[in-house]
């Protein structure tokens, strides 16, 4: 082989290494351009938002309801509320905390500094439980009701991955970590679930039952407690502001 051979062999075998070199790179690149591509959770909400529609898995509130009540808010949300069940304003609605205690809620999220629209807001069930003919009031939700319907929200509190998860009462609480326990020994301490931390707090409901001024502020700072964490800057108003 003489000199002019074994240049071009030499300067073929560079170019072949550098044109293998560049491929895995180039692969990587185009996967790590995919991988930074966020999915549309709105979109990824949908399919279960439709099954939760049509969902007759437990038969006897698929024939009481007027509608599911699958959640609201923004699927990109940091925080999320989730409740029990729906009422009859939500039933009626189709929209979870619209009645009183969505009210009071409301409220809550606007001395905070959110609009409804900032978080999200879901339920364990998506179904108003049924109640008796003629009977007036909202029914507890039982345990394989409870059981029946978490899977919807495991998914939605997935494809959300929300900051922060908030309890809304014992219900609530029962129904994300599958355990009971008294609000006294619940509240105003964190969780977790599923890695994401967890504030446990009292229902609105059971601030419009019950008044008292100490049990509004116990609400209140477990929501300074959820700003904190969400590291939002808390102005001396909302330090001293009793619902």
């Amino acid at each position: 082989m003489n000199e002019m051979t074994l240049d071009l062999v030499i300067t073929a075998l560079e170019r072949i290494r550098q044109t293998s070199d560049r491929a895995p790179r180039a692969s990587k690149t185009a996967l790590a351009r995919l991988q930074f591509v966020a999915p549309n959770k709105a979109d990824l909400l949908a399919p279960i938002r439709e099954r939760v529609r049509v969902c007759t898995k437990c038969p006897h509130l698929a024939c009481s309801r007027t509608q599911t009540v699958f959640g609201v808010g923004n699927p990109d949300a940091e925080l999320m509320f989730v409740g029990e069940a729906p009422g009859v304003d939500e039933d009626a609605q189709g929209e979870p905390f619209v009645g009183r205690a969505g009210q009071l809620l409301t409220k809550i999220l606007k001395a905070m500094g959110f609009a409804r629209e900032d978080v999200y807001i879901a339920n364990i069930l998506k179904c108003r439980p049924d109640t008796p003919a003629g009977s007036f009031g909202n029914r507890t939700p039982t345990p394989t009701e409870m059981q029946t319907c978490r899977p919807y929200l495991v998914e939605q509190i997935e494809i959300i991955q929300p900051k922060v998860l908030v309890a809304l009462g014992a219900i609530a609480v029962e129904g994300l970590l599958g355990t009971r326990g008294t609000m006294r020994e619940l509240r105003g301490r964190w969780h977790l679930y599923n890695g994401t931390p967890l504030m446990i707090t009292f229902h609105p409901a059971y601030l419009l039952r019950n008044q008292a001024p100490s049990e509004k502020r116990k609400v209140w700072e477990d929501m300074l407690r959820v700003l904190e964490r969400l590291e939002r800057p808390i102005t001396e108003r909302q330090r001293n502001y009793f619902l």
